[in-house]
């Protein structure tokens, strides 16, 4: 669940930018829209609680983020919030199973070599696993990286520009991947992108499906205090 209130957040230079309220069910898909340099990153910034909001409520999986600060954010992120970035930020110099053991390692629990085999395995990477990230195809790496946001069973999934330079049947594939990951865990997934095409490939609402909502930002809501 992702619930938030007259949120803003204040640049070091004394812009602010104002958010639209929204409130997200769990399990719900949210597509956050709008121009590079609208705000994208930085929402999906305040959700995983990588820096504080300057006014507004926000609450993520049932926490009040802006109350998290330094160890118990990052403790409250390992367990609550998987990502997906545009850039997969997947270490050249370990396996891809040595990759997935970090996410275990900084969230402070022990390398369960099961999990991460079930993990790979759910998303058809489980061969891969002896792989450096330099022997993975594109597609390869995007599913190792989504191995790794979802390993620790987040509430929350969120995806940066996720089909970014992707022809459209690669496009398809990645918001397909991404949305049948996040209903197996019964995450709610955010997908930040300016990519029109996205709206396009997610299905809407069936009777007993929560479907999407959309969240779209501009430029013109960047103002100086």
């Amino acid at each position: 669940m992702i619930h938030s209130q007259g949120l803003r957040y204040r640049y070091s230079g004394g812009s602010e930018l104002r958010f639209p309220d929204v409130q997200v069910p769990q399990g719900a898909v949210l597509l956050l829209s709008g121009p590079s340099g609208s705000g994208k990153s930085t929402w999906l910034a305040l959700v995983a609680a990588l820096v504080a909001p300057s006014a507004g409520a926000l609450q993520v999986a049932g926490q009040e983020v802006a109350a998290l600060r330094g160890a118990a954010a990052d403790a409250w992120r390992a367990g609550a919030i998987g990502f997906l970035p545009q850039k997969l930020h997947l270490s050249e110099a370990l396996t891809v199973q040595q990759n997935l053991a970090m996410a275990q390692w900084a969230a402070g629990r022990d390398e369960d070599i099961a999990s991460i085999h079930t993990a790979l395995n759910a998303l058809g990477v489980a061969d891969l696993a002896g792989r450096l990230p330099g022997q993975l195809s594109g597609g390869q790496a995007q599913r190792v990286a989504l191995a790794r946001a979802v390993l620790l069973k987040p509430q929350v999934l969120l995806a940066d520009e996720p089909t970014a330079s992707l022809d459209d049947e690669a496009a398809a594939q990645a918001v397909g991947l991404l949305l049948a990951t996040a209903a197996r865990h019964g995450a709610t997934l955010v997908i930040a992108t300016h990519d029109a095409r996205v709206a396009e490939l997610i299905p809407p609402a069936d009777d007993g499906q929560i479907g999407f909502q959309r969240l779209s930002l501009v430029r013109e809501q960047l103002s100086k205090a």
